[in-house]
């Protein structure tokens, strides 16, 4: 018996190169797109330690079910054996992009 696929997609968006994890890839009914969907991420049970950059992307595609990507946006798509770390990188430079917390102005 064959373990299920999993893909991991790189895509840029809004000058970000985004890093996801996927069971479905394929050919969208859109002309031009591709469809991804069964998105995973970590389960928060499994890890002591959480990933702020990994918890960002959960809570954007949270009430996402199928994402379709413009074929431009795309980089690559990998089938790979088990999942790594969801993340968003700077799509000029490659570092991680994470908000600094800053606290709020105080009132003069």
């Amino acid at each position: 018996m064959r373990k299920a696929r999993l893909y991991k997609v790189s895509f840029l968006s809004l000058g970000k190169s985004y890093e996801l994890y996927a069971k479905t890839v394929q050919s969208s009914d859109l002309w031009g797109f591709t469809t991804i969907a069964d998105l995973v991420f970590g389960v928060t049970n499994e890890h002591l330690i959480v990933d702020p950059a990994e918890e960002k992307l959960r809570e954007e595609f949270k009430d996402t079910a199928v994402l379709h990507l413009p074929i431009q946006s795309i980089l690559r798509i990998e089938e790979v054996e088990r999942r790594g770390t969801a993340q968003i990188k700077d799509a000029s430079t490659g570092e991680k992009v994470s908000p600094f917390p800053i606290a709020p102005p105080r009132p003069r």
